[in-house]
């Protein structure tokens, strides 16, 4: 990874290589924007690397739209894993993102750590802390200290259903395959098998505990609109007041908005203060879009937005 991110750098192929950096106390790692050979020294890449980096291709404003020198837009690195890869295909598919700007280091991923979890388990750490994952466990170093756990206690829930863990666009690609999954939505199916009030009464208490922060929508790589729909005030889809009703609303639209389009990367639940089950509604939608059009959101470079796209095959049994 270094290696590849000093040649880039070295030869100006890029300007600078979007990565992750360690911090110097706990589990947190952070982004890191290298942009010399010295910048690069700083690169990692652990199960702690638990955020996707795509997000800061679409920030308003944001790196691909500055220009350089002779004021044209010059090429990026970005570090990917599976689910990262599939939201880069969504965006460029979308016309999002310009595909000739980006260079793809993809790398194969084992799953993240939830970082919730780890710092359940080891609460107020402050050390520097270094884990490595061998033989179905996390060997986790906390300065003089070593501790052994097992990766299905701290991985993330979304990891563990991920079914695209190799990187599905690339230009490099770092690392050894992984083993991919058979796709499982008992979850969602444990949620479909409820009576219609069963659901009601689940999704209502879930949604009362919404803060309406919308760290969700921020975080998420595929939501990039410069204005969200769902706060304009003419016409107001939605109260800027923090109630159920409205909270009900903004998921649920969200969710439609996300239909076809979700990476699967679980950025909205790792960000989400309160735990919300946000992926549980997302997966719904992906496995409806799945039975409904045989399609699964940026597996296939070069696939068109499910909804750019008209098959006369497609079922119309709502049409009455």
């Amino acid at each position: 990874m270094k290696d590849e991110a000093k040649r880039l750098l070295s030869r100006g192929e890029v300007r600078y290589v979007i990565g992750y950096r360690q911090e110097e106390s706990g589990f947190r790692v952070s982004p890191l924007f290298a942009r010399t050979e010295g910048d690069v020294d700083g690169l990692t890449f652990s199960p702690l690397c638990d955020i996707s980096l795509v997000t800061y291709l679409t920030l308003e404003k944001g790196v691909l739209l500055e220009s350089g020198s002779q004021g044209e837009q010059e090429e990026i690195a970005i570090l990917a894993r599976g689910c990262d890869s599939r939201a880069l295909c969504q965006l460029i598919a979308e016309n999002g993102i310009p595909r000739d700007k980006l260079v793809i280091l993809g790398i194969a991923c084992h799953g993240v750590i939830d970082r919730k979890k780890i710092e359940a388990r080891f609460p107020g750490c402050r050390e520097r802390a270094e884990v490595i994952e061998k033989g179905g466990s996390y060997l986790i170093r906390l300065g003089d200290e070593s501790h052994e756990v097992p990766t299905e206690e701290l991985l993330a829930d979304h990891c563990k259903r991920c079914v695209f863990p190799n990187p599905i666009l690339y230009d490099v690609l770092l690392g050894e395959p992984v083993a991919q999954r058979e796709a499982s939505y008992e979850d969602v199916i444990a949620i479909e098998s409820m009576s219609l009030g069963e659901k009601e009464k689940f999704w209502k208490e879930a949604f009362s505990r919404c803060l309406r922060c919308y760290a969700c929508r921020n975080a998420c790589p595929v939501c990039y609109c410069d204005e969200c729909v769902l706060e304009r005030l003419n016409p107001q889809w939605i109260h800027r007041s923090v109630n159920g009703g409205d909270n009900l609303s903004f998921h649920l639209a969200r969710a439609y908005h996300l239909a076809g389009r979700c990476a699967g990367c679980g950025e909205c639940e790792r960000v989400c203060p309160v735990n919300l089950p946000l992926m549980l509604l997302n997966r719904k939608m992906e496995k409806d879009v799945k039975e409904l059009f045989d399609y699964t959101a940026g597996t296939e470079p070069g696939q068109k937005s499910l909804f750019s796209t008209f098959d006369r095959k497609d079922p119309e049994d709502f049409i009455l």
